[in-house]
């Protein structure tokens, strides 16, 4: 097997240096291995495996191998996110990550990334069939049968079924808005004290889009 090279971005992503078993590990579980810690690192046992390739934080990745801390908020690579910043979620799923800036893989059990390479499995394991739904888009909004909504919400929805407009953003309400809203409590065949056939429509148009989107989902 070819030694993999933290020089090539590419295999920063895709392929981890893998430490031997029984190496000794921080609290955070990155390896110590007789140097400070911070390189991109596989380590097997009880605690998981960890990769380290980009800001912990921010999820800002390396821009280069020799890079030793973060140059959009200066912490070094590999340290814990600080107990006072709010820490960023993967634009594709949603998820947060968690208070040591790390998501389980989406490709391998117990494997523990940061939001770079978590991004990247999403090529792997897709949450829908964005293709296909972007298809549908008129620039910041999507067109669903008569109707028309904002692109973000809508997506947040399909993949989180959470009619949320995202951080500091406040949600128009609409026909498709309030089908989601509908939907999300009741179920997409329920019967609404006091519906009206515009928004049994809307519903109905949803709940096939919903359909539709899943299955792009692996």
């Amino acid at each position: 097997m070819e030694p993999w090279s933290t020089r090539d971005p590419l295999a920063i992503l895709m392929g981890p240096r893998v430490i031997p078993t029984g190496t000794d590990l921080l609290a955070d579980g990155r390896a110590t291995d007789g140097s400070d810690g911070h390189g991109p690192v596989t380590v097997t046992g009880s605690k998981g495996l960890m990769i380290d390739t980009a800001c912990l934080q921010c999820g800002t990745p390396a821009g280069s191998s020799l890079a030793t801390f973060c140059r959009r908020c200066g912490l070094p690579y590999g340290e814990r996110p600080r107990a006072d910043v709010e820490l960023p979620s993967c634009p594709i799923c949603y998820q947060s990550v968690d208070d040591d800036g790390r998501l389980p893989s989406l490709d391998r059990f117990g494997l523990r990334v940061d939001l770079v390479r978590h991004r990247a499995e999403h090529d792997l394991y897709p949450v829908g069939d964005d293709d296909w739904l972007e298809t549908m888009r008129e620039g910041d909004r999507i067109r669903i049968g008569r109707w028309s909504a904002p692109f973000d919400v809508v997506r947040r929805y399909l993949v989180t079924g959470q009619v949320d407009a995202g951080r500091g953003r406040a949600l128009a309400h609409d026909a498709i808005v309030n089908a989601m809203t509908q939907i999300s409590r009741w179920g997409p065949n329920s019967l609404v004290f006091g519906d009206q056939p515009e928004w049994a429509a809307a519903r109905a148009a949803v709940s096939e889009l919903m359909e539709r989107y899943a299955k792009g989902r692996r």
